[in-house]
C-alpha cells in the first residue's frame, strides 16, 4: 500500500482547510494512512510529519507495520500523548493560534476534553471534513485485489450454508457452520455479525441468526462475508426450503430484475442516487417499491460501511476505482423477504460484479 501517498494527499486537503494538524483517532483511517493494525492508536499528520502514538503492547507490531510515520511509544492514552507532542512541538507548525483537525464522529467528548487541556490555549481543535473517507472511496489496485480475495473466500461460505439449511435446523446453527468454513478458508473474522433469516424472519432486513429454527416452507435470506487482510466482504443470498409457489418465485425474480437494473447503470459518472433509482423503478413496476426499506448499497473496504451511500438524495457521482455494493430486497412484514447482493468495482466503461455466482432460485 502506497500510504507516502495518501498522506501527500491528506496534507493537501488539510493546507485547503487551513489546518495546521490533524489528530487521527479512527483507527480504519489510522490503518488507511500508516498501515497499523493495533487496537490502540493516534496519528498526527502536519504539513511535514507523521506522528504515531501507541502504547508498550504494540512495540513490535508497529515496528514492523509502520513505515511511513515516525513511531512514539508511551504510557498516556495515544490520544493525550499526540495532544502533547503537539504543545511540545508547537514552534514547528506555526505561530499564533493553531487549528488542529479532529474527526468529532469518531472522538468521544471525554478524549476532546483531555486533548484540549494537553494542548493549551494556542490550539482551536475543529471538526475536520471527511478528508480521509473522501481518499478511501477510491481504491488503489491492492486494496481491489485484497477485496476481491476477500470476496471470493466469503463467496464460498455459501455452500456450507446451503448443506446446512434444512427445515428444523436453528439459524444460529447455520451461521456457526459458515463461521467455522470462514476461518478455515484463512479470514480473520467476520465483517459483521452473520445474518440467516428464516421464515417470517427473512421480512427482517437485519434479521441475525437466531435459535429459531428453520421452518418447512419459506425464504431463508443470508448476508455474510469476511474479513481478509483487513478489507471485508459483503454477500446475499436467498433461498427457499420446501417447494416454492408461483407467487414466491416472481418475487425472488422481481428482486434479482431490479438488482441486475442497477448493476446495469454502474459507470463512471452516473450518481449514485441513480443506481438506486434504477432498482427502484423495477420494484415500483412490480408494485414491490414500498417494500424496499434501505439503500440499494454502500461502499465496502477496510470497513463494511463507508462511503459512498448509494441511495436517494446522494449526489455523489461514481468513479473508476469505486467499491460498492448492490443489495436490493423487499420484505413484507409476517410473510417473507428476498435481498441479493454483490459487490462490484466501477470501472473505467462501467463496472465488474465480484464472483457473480449463485443467484439463479434455489430450492432446498
Amino acid at each position: 500500500m502506497d500510504y507516502r501517498r495518501r498522506l501527500r494527499k491528506l496534507r493537501i486537503g488539510l493546507d485547503a482547510n487551513g489546518f495546521d494538524a490533524m489528530v487521527v483517532s479512527h483507527l480504519p483511517n489510522v490503518r488507511y494512512l500508516s498501515g497499523f493494525t493495533g487496537s490502540s492508536a493516534a496519528l498526527i499528520v502536519t504539513g511535514t510529519r507523521a506522528v504515531l502514538f501507541t502504547d508498550g503492547r504494540y512495540r513490535a507490531q508497529a515496528r514492523e507495520e509502520v513505515k511511513s510515520a515516525r513511531t512514539v511509544i508511551g504510557t498516556k492514552p495515544p490520544i493525550a500523548a499526540a495532544g502533547e507532542w503537539l504543545a511540545d512541538n508547537r514552534n514547528l507548525l506555526g505561530r499564533g493560534l493553531l487549528s488542529v483537525g479532529i474527526e468529532g464522529e469518531h472522538l468521544t467528548v471525554a478524549s476532546q476534553k483531555r486533548l484540549k487541556a494537553e494542548l493549551g490555549s494556542t490550539f482551536r481543535l475543529k471538526d475536520a471534513p471527511p478528508l480521509i473517507e473522501q481518499g478511501r472511496m477510491v481504491k488503489d489496485r491492492n486494496e481491489i485485489d485484497c477485496i476481491r480475495n476477500a470476496i471470493e473466500v466469503g463467496a464460498g461460505l455459501f455452500d456450507s450454508a446451503l448443506a446446512t439449511i434444512r427445515p428444523g435446523t436453528k439459524e444460529i446453527d447455520v451461521a456457526g457452520a459458515m463461521e467455522f468454513e470462514a476461518r478455515r478458508r484463512g479470514a480473520e473474522g467476520m465483517s459483521f455479525e452473520t445474518i440467516i433469516a428464516s421464515g417470517a424472519r427473512s421480512a427482517l432486513p437485519h434479521g441475525r441468526a437466531s435459535r429459531q429454527p428453520i421452518p418447512r416452507d419459506g425464504f431463508v435470506v443470508c448476508d455474510f462475508g469476511v474479513i481478509l487482510e483487513g478489507y471485508c466482504s459483503d454477500r446475499t443470498r436467498t433461498v427457499y426450503v420446501g417447494t416454492a409457489s408461483s407467487g414466491a418465485r416472481a418475487f425472488y425474480a422481481a428482486i434479482l430484475d431490479a438488482q441486475r437494473a442497477a448493476i446495469e447503470a454502474i459507470k463512471p459518472g452516473v450518481s449514485c442516487e441513480a443506481v438506486d433509482r434504477a432498482a427502484r423503478k423495477v420494484l415500483q413496476k412490480n408494485k414491490l417499491a414500498r417494500y424496499f426499506t434501505h439503500s440499494t448499497g454502500h461502499g465496502v473496504g477496510l470497513e463494511i460501511h463507508e462511503a459512498p451511500r448509494v441511495a436517494a438524495g446522494q449526489e455523489q457521482l461514481l468513479k473508476s476505482g469505486m467499491v460498492i455494493t448492490v443489495e436490493p430486497g423487499a420484505y413484507i412484514p409476517g410473510q417473507w423477504g428476498v435481498r441479493i447482493e454483490d459487490v462490484v468495482v466501477v470501472t473505467e466503461t462501467g463496472c465488474e460484479v465480484l464472483a457473480p455466482k449463485q443467484k439463479e432460485f434455489i430450492e432446498v
